[in-house]
């Protein structure tokens, strides 16, 4: 019935979105970060109801660590589609998110994206990523968040997977905090059973931003694990609350 009702929801909200692609298009031709801003708020309260009717109760933890006056990347572990609904309902700043490529093959779904500052990668064209982290070092230069999840991909396992390192090119070249993001339990909501939809309780946990210039040299060095074992200790944390 959770996946019926969400199939059904995601429809309608795509014939919406028909006319609310030209409102977005008018707003954007006056102010581009009103454009983002209403986007934002629009794709937020759809994922506010998508969580709703897939019966997810969510716990937040640490959202006042996250800085409000100045653009972040956002690190985080990836376990689950529903990783993407249950963080961007939670963050309080304007945020584009990394994604495959794959996913702007996808109508309706790439144009909001793209209203967003997503940004897509191609994991298998080493010139492409690189250009996608220039045009990420590019946005949080002009104030808008990125949030990326270095695994690379879903992860189902009980260790996560090595952090790409080349992620946090974006922090190092512009000096911007990064935010260490916990998610719990995620997978039980569609992972471990596809292809039904469970409630499910789920715990997101913003750790304390982490200049790398004020790291030592060994961390700055090593960044990925660094901030990878910072994500564990939260996960390890954070497993007897679902």
């Amino acid at each position: 019935m959770r996946l019926i009702l969400l199939l059904l929801f995601l429809l309608i909200f795509f014939i919406i979105s028909i006319p609310l692609f030209i409102i977005e298009f008018i707003i954007g031709k006056f102010n581009r970060r009103a454009q983002v801003s209403s986007s934002q708020k629009i794709v937020a309260a759809a994922f506010h109801v998508v969580l709703f009717l897939a019966g997810v109760k969510r716990t937040v933890i640490g959202r006042d660590n996250i800085p409000k006056n100045e653009p972040v990347l956002y690190i985080a572990n990836h376990r689950s589609y529903f990783d993407i609904p249950v963080t961007f309902v939670s963050l309080p700043t304007l945020t584009g998110y990394m994604a495959k490529i794959e996913i702007a093959k996808i109508p309706i779904l790439r144009t909001w994206m793209r209203l967003l500052r997503c940004l897509f990668l191609d994991r298998n064209d080493i010139r492409q990523g690189m250009k996608t982290i220039l045009q990420a070092i590019e946005q949080i230069k002009e104030g808008y968040s990125i949030f990326i999840s270095p695994e690379g991909t879903r992860n189902q396992g009980k260790e996560m997977l090595p952090f790409k390192e080349g992620s946090f090119k974006v922090a190092e070249k512009t000096g911007c905090a990064i935010i260490p993001v916990a998610i719990t339990n995620t997978d039980e909501i569609f992972e471990n059973h596809i292809p039904w939809v469970r409630s499910a309780k789920v715990v997101v946990e913003f750790g304390k931003p982490i200049y790398p210039k004020e790291l030592d040299k060994g961390k700055q060095k090593h960044l990925g694990s660094y901030v990878q074992g910072i994500i564990k200790e939260m996960l390890d944390k954070n497993s007897h609350l679902v």
